[in-house]
């Protein structure tokens, strides 16, 4: 039986079954050029530099405290976030390991839902870096949106994430970064091995 995630994470996420519109999983991921790190030392660096690596025209992260500012995240911190043409909102590390680093939405969220920074080997040994989400619209209002401006502009902030990443690790991607969406049957079963789960296992070295 797994173990029930502690209220200190859950306490004010924003779950799917509390949103609207779609379940969607979007997937984004490409092959580090050159890459100097292993996976687990990628999954690393995205812990201790989260912030500097978002792409700051589209979107903003900043530590809620001085001490989670001055250490790589930790499971349990929190990150204000500024999205343009949006309120502001915050997200809560609900999961880390060696290899890979998961954020979950709280309240005042435009989405309900997380999303897994994760770094592993292909079967030719080149380092991956693959962004995975689950999330669906919090409310109607931020669906309506989420349609209009918020499917390109997200697309937009994870594939430069990828590629600034990629330029520190290595020498950029090797040909393109990779962006599919698929929408998903059923809202996930909110169970203890479910909400403070990544969206995907990013294992090896």
């Amino acid at each position: 039986m797994a173990e029930r995630c502690p209220e200190t994470l859950t306490n004010g996420l924003v779950l799917p079954s509390a949103g609207s519109g779609p379940l969607l999983q979007r997937d984004y991921w490409a092959v580090i050029a050159n890459c100097q790190l292993t996976a687990p030392q990628v999954a690393e660096l995205v812990a201790r530099d989260f912030c500097g690596i978002a792409p700051e025209a589209l979107v903003r992260f900043r530590p809620c405290t001085a001490a989670s500012a001055a250490r790589a995240l930790e499971t349990g911190d929190e990150l204000a976030v500024s999205i343009r043409m949006a309120a502001d909102c915050r997200v809560r590390v609900i999961h880390r390991d060696r290899n890979s680093l998961t954020l979950g939405t709280l309240e005042g969220h435009p989405e309900a839902g997380r999303i897994t920074f994760g770094a592993y080997r292909n079967d030719r040994r080149d380092v991956i870096f693959h962004i995975r989400s689950r999330a669906r619209a919090s409310s109607d209002v931020h669906y309506a949106g989420f349609v209009a401006v918020g499917e390109p502009m997200q697309t937009t902030t994870w594939t430069d994430f990828i590629d600034r990443l990629a330029h520190v690790a290595g020498d950029g991607v090797i040909g393109v970064i990779h962006a599919e969406t698929s929408e998903l049957d059923d809202v996930e079963a909110e169970d203890p091995a479910t909400i403070c789960s990544p969206t995907f296992a990013a294992r090896g070295e």
